[in-house]
């Protein structure tokens, strides 16, 4: 936390500095009500009143002045706190590899983004503003209780141990359960997220009142979380008013004696009073700000948690290897993967070579593992054993950027970002002139989506929702073709598309002006049986690896999805 705090050291010393002040000023209060009690009203003279009322009006106003500018310096130092945290954690978001972003959750990172700094912000501010005011003029109080009467003034020392104890007590009791309740929250925004994004999915299967019930068991565990650290908290104003009320009761009663005796005035009986009555009102001021800095507290760790983590993949090269010219695009020596926390291995000793300019299908079913083998070529994420190898080189030895500036990837749910076709097109080579995206967007069989949209500068709203499936995959094929990648990944992303398109897609990169070597993911065979070299694969093992007349004769897992699709031998013959 102080490191974010570094850029703000002034406003960090100012704002207690200024509340300092301003505390110091209010402990002259008591003394200056004693002299106008004792010195003018006591004696009958005007004059003490009106000098002290003077004086009480000129330490009212600069109270509020160092007020304001504690205020000031307090909430420039907070919010900038806050953005530099939330830069720092977007920093940190962007940078985890999928296996971390896939641990933490979505819902868990937005929560942090959001509530959990914000919390943390308040807990600054109030740190800033009341952490060494309110103790130092409870302290100060006892300290000037003391320059009066020091027997009466250890009724302030027994009172504020006991108000010591019970602050803490309820801390160590509380701290736990608000990060509870910080957990339960990003399980509702979890939920709230989920329904929003599959809103069409959970009206087709009519599942409105399954997912209420859910969200409503879930909102009530929050809601019970939040009463019962309530609770807890709650107590500290209570306890702290019975402890400050019996200490005045005891202080009047001792007061009153020692006045009898003549060993204090009626105005240091007052000062007393006041002086009780100030560690009052800074022990409500502490509780609320104990209960604030708490929440904030619980919220700054796990934002750190989130700041400390390492990403589980190192970025440690600092240039790409030397290019060699013979070496295959991409080598697979004996590659497995296993997901953190899984219990099997999603691919198991993976083995193959691509050339430069070859086309390799993959094929598989439903968690054969074909998306997973694709993202390990540009390293989204580590092999647990074997080795992923690009021009010869190591994925490891590459920097990420640079590695990644090699290849094309489009994913079988196409992402789309609000703003226009130019600047989503862009992201695959932000200096590429309109020629440039144009000839994407016509290989990409995307032309007439982008003329429907009134050309390049044409509104795409957030996540493409005014775009169908299958033109949001051609505009993201065409966003990979502008980059004019040296190896191309198609991650099932024609799926969207009819037979009639995905063939003239096909034909269409077929006949670029270079040749990237492809990987085309595809359930259907039509899409890869082109392919120089075809990767089957089965509960993430290689079932075969050949052409598609090699795969039809001797492999009965290629054999079988192609007879599923053509109806086997007569579809075949015919």
């Amino acid at each position: 936390m102080l490191r974010f705090l570094k850029r703000y050291r002034l406003e960090c010393i100012c704002a207690p500095l200024f509340k300092m002040f301003e505390a110091t000023l209010e402990l002259l209060v008591p003394l200056v009500v004693a002299s106008i009690i004792d010195e003018g009203i006591g004696a009958g003279a005007s004059g003490p009143v009106w000098r002290g009322s003077g004086l009480l009006v000129l330490l009212g106003l600069l109270g509020l002045t160092a007020a304001i500018t504690a205020q000031y310096f307090a909430a420039r130092a907070a919010t900038g706190f806050a953005a530099d945290v939330r830069s720092a954690l977007f920093a940190r978001l962007t940078g985890l590899s999928f296996s971390d972003i896939d641990r933490l959750g979505t819902g868990a990172m937005i929560t942090r983004m959001t509530s959990d700094v914000n919390q943390a912000q308040t807990g600054v501010n109030m740190v800033l503003r009341l952490m060494l005011r309110s103790p130092f003029v409870m302290f100060g109080a006892m300290v000037m209780a003391f320059t009066i009467d020091a027997r009466v003034a250890l009724i302030f020392v027994a009172v504020i141990a006991a108000l010591m104890a019970v602050t803490y007590a309820i801390l160590v009791v509380n701290i736990p359960m608000m990060r509870g309740v910080q957990q339960q929250l990003e399980k509702v925004l979890e939920s709230t997220r989920e329904n929003l994004a599959g809103a069409r999915v959970i009206r087709a299967f009519r599942r409105e009142d399954a997912e209420f019930q859910q969200f409503t068991a879930r909102n009530r565990e929050l809601t019970r979380r939040q009463l019962r650290a309530g609770r807890i908290s709650a107590l500290l104003n209570p306890l702290t008013y019975v402890i400050i009320n019996l200490a005045v009761i005891a202080l009047v009663r001792q007061g009153a004696v020692r006045v009898d005796a003549g060993l204090l005035t009626r105005g240091q009986v007052v000062a007393l009073y006041n002086y009780m009555s100030q560690i009052l009102v800074e022990l409500i001021k502490f509780a609320s700000l104990t209960i604030t800095v708490n929440k904030g507290w619980a919220s700054w760790k796990r934002v750190a948690d989130v700041l400390a983590m390492e990403p589980a993949m190192e970025d440690r090269a600092a240039a790409a290897p030397a290019a060699d010219a013979a070496a295959p695009a991409v080598t697979f020596e004996h590659v497995s993967l296993r997901y953190p926390g899984a219990g099997g291995d999603a691919l198991t000793d993976i083995d193959f070579v691509a050339m430069p300019g070859q086309t390799i299908g993959i094929i598989g079913g439903t968690g054969a593992g074909k998306s997973s083998l694709a993202g390990l070529i540009p390293r989204f994420y580590d092999a647990t054993a074997g080795c992923v190898r690009v021009n010869g080189a190591d994925v490891r030895e590459y920097p990420q950027a640079e590695l990644r500036r090699r290849v094309g990837f489009v994913l079988q749910r196409s992402v789309l970002f609000q703003g226009t076709i130019r600047d989503n097109l862009r992201w695959g080579r932000p200096e590429a002139d309109d020629a440039a995206l144009e000839e994407a967007v016509r290989l990409a069989q995307a032309s007439e989506v982008v003329a429907g949209k009134g050309g390049l500068d044409g509104r795409i709203e957030q996540g493409g929702a005014n775009l169908s499936g299958g033109q949001r995959q051609r505009l993201a094929i065409a966003r990979a073709l502008v980059r004019r990648p040296e190896i191309l990944i198609l991650d099932d992303s024609a799926s969207a598309l009819d037979l009639v398109t995905d063939a003239r897609l096909r034909e269409a990169i077929a006949g670029l002006d270079y040749r990237p070597t492809m990987f085309i993911i595809s359930q259907r065979t039509s899409s890869i049986q082109r392919a120089d070299l075809i990767l089957v694969l089965e509960d993430g093992r290689l079932a075969g690896k050949g052409t598609h007349a090699e795969l039809l004769e001797r492999c009965p897992v290629y054999r079988e999805i192609y007879d599923s699709q053509y109806g086997g031998e007569e579809a075949q013959t015919a």
